[in-house]
């Protein structure tokens, strides 16, 4: 058979399908029919994002409409769980305005259904368009072939509620969400806190009583407690002190006791800019794929905050250095390869071009560093900008873990202060966990640092690190824990998301601190 014919063959054979389906779909009722007939043109009125998803829907179902009473009811079910996601219905669903039009309603609720689905699924928006560098493991489902499968299986909200996170990150933050929404539409909120002076321990202030009204509405004081010290006036006394501590704890700030400048910003922040922070940090939650490694490493760059999981569970945490604002730590997820006893640091071109190079000689002599071929080089030692220990990571963009002998930068609150790397506190400590499971790998790492030799040590299994960006969070007391947008990408989420937020700015407590020149 020539190449004509074959074309000929095929074309014939698709017109007898047609014509066979043609065939059957006069023998259903009428409003089939019509779907039918209709398809095409409805498919085209539709968003081109959705048009392939709605397709393989039908096509699923043999081209029929879908949409029962009983399966209209489960779908509004589902939908009036969107706060629960900081997500509003309204943006996906107007049952309303799709009964008053049956001649398109069947595919336009679809395509709603799908669209709400893949928002849950997947988040709304693509992470790398918020992002300079966004490279971790996304989210994906087959939509088309779920639907199918939950409406045949009556199960439509229960698979609906399977597609967002189902950890307790997510559903604690969910809950978080939740609980702040309604205290908006409850009038529990709080007043605005006016910044001014500095309010110190023992002192007396007019603004105690909106403070007051703000620890009791967030739960950092107790509703009657709350009102027993509002009425001893204006006083900043010790319980009320106590109680502020704990609210600093929350926000990550300097548990001083002190109502300063960047507790004040926190204060200031409204009950509806916390909530909407909470559904920025949700959405980011979506992107992630949701088959977490049951031990992983966990670095949240907002926060700087390091928590180990092992078994899935969190056994250890650590604070953490991560990247400045103009040095971003990225977002990535990269397998955890070995530790290097005592290494060299090879530092970066651009940072030997701009912060060693021009320092001189006698200031390379004086940090232990040399240059060969070109490449500036730090010998390994008690001064050496990756401290004692360095934890390597696969294709990383030259991003790590290590030590670091700048041990000052730990205590303060804003730790985003390094060239991108992230520096572990207690890292020796810290790399003896990670190999304690096999002894031999220990005694290695152990007589390494007795020695001071450079050594590799391979961890003997695959360990993911995943450092992650979020602003807002449940903590160990199950407390939602906010951390102010260094980087500034909730700034740029929320425009993304269409969403206005006026988030307070983080005050650097660290500029007093001598900036090293680790990576």
């Amino acid at each position: 058979m020539n190449r004509r014919q074959l074309g000929l063959g095929a074309a014939a054979a698709a017109i007898a399908s047609a014509s066979g389906f043609a065939a059957r779909a006069q023998t259903r009722d009428p409003a089939s029919v019509a779907f039918y007939d209709s398809f095409n043109d409805q498919l085209a009125r539709l968003p081109a994002t959705v048009q392939p998803d709605v397709r393989a829907f039908y096509e699923l179902n043999g081209w029929r409409p879908v949409w029962t009473p009983e399966r209209l009811q489960a779908l509004r079910g589902a939908a009036a769980r969107a706060e629960r996601h900081g997500l509003s219905q309204v943006d996906f669903f107007d049952f309303e305005a799709l009964a008053a039009t049956p001649a398109t309603a069947e595919m336009r609720t679809t395509a709603a259904a799908l669209g709400y689905a893949r928002v849950l699924s997947e988040g709304r928006v693509r992470p790398e368009t918020v992002e300079d560098l966004w490279e971790m493991q996304k989210n994906r489902v087959d939509l088309p072939v779920g639907l199918n499968d939950a409406l045949a299986q009556t199960r439509l909200v229960d698979w609906y509620e399977g597609l967002a996170p189902t950890d307790i990150g997510y559903s604690n933050l969910s809950a978080g969400y939740v609980r702040y929404r309604r205290m908006i539409r409850d009038g529990r909120g709080w007043p605005t806190f006016q910044m001014g002076p500095t309010i110190e321990p023992g002192t007396s202030d007019a603004r105690i009583p909106i403070l007051i009204q703000r620890l009791v509405a967030e739960g950092d004081l107790s509703a009657a407690d709350g009102a027993r010290l509002a009425a001893t006036g204006a006083f900043y006394g010790p319980e009320l002190v106590e109680a502020v501590k704990g609210f600093q704890v929350r926000h990550g700030l300097g548990a001083d006791g002190r109502i300063g400048t960047g507790t004040q910003r926190s204060l200031s922040a409204s009950a509806e800019d916390r909530a909407r922070q909470i559904a920025l940090n949700l959405e980011r939650r979506r992107w992630l794929k949701r088959d977490l490694a049951p031990e992983r490493i966990e670095v949240n760059t907002a926060a700087a905050i390091m928590v180990y999981w092992k078994d899935g569970k969190p056994v250890h945490s650590n604070r953490v250095v991560c990247g400045s604002p103009s040095n971003q730590t990225p977002s990535l997820e990269k397998q955890f390869a070995s530790v290097v006893a005592n290494p060299p640091w090879y530092v970066p071109a651009s940072i030997a071009r701009n912060e060693i190079l021009p320092k001189g000689p006698g200031y390379l002599a004086s940090q232990n560093m040399y240059i060969s071929n070109g490449q500036v080089i730090q010998r390994a030692g008690p001064t050496a900008a990756l401290g004692y220990v360095k934890f390597e990571l696969r294709d990383s963009y030259a991003i790590f873990l290590h030590d670091t002998p700048s041990k000052a930068a730990f205590n303060l609150s804003m730790r985003q202060r390094s060239h991108g790397c992230v520096r572990v506190q207690g890292a020796v400590d810290f790399a003896r966990l990670l190999l304690s499971p096999d002894p031999v790998l220990l005694a290695e790492f152990d007589e390494a640092q007795d020695t001071r030799e450079t050594k590799r040590i391979q961890t003997g299994r695959e360990i993911t690190v995943r450092l992650l960006y979020w602003t807002a969070f449940v903590d160990g007391q199950g407390r939602v824990a906010f951390r102010e947008d260094v980087y500034g990408r909730d700034d740029k989420l929320a425009e993304a998301l269409g969403i206005a937020v006026s988030l307070p700015r983080p005050v650097d407590d660290g500029r007093n601190v001598a900036n090293d020149v680790g990576p």
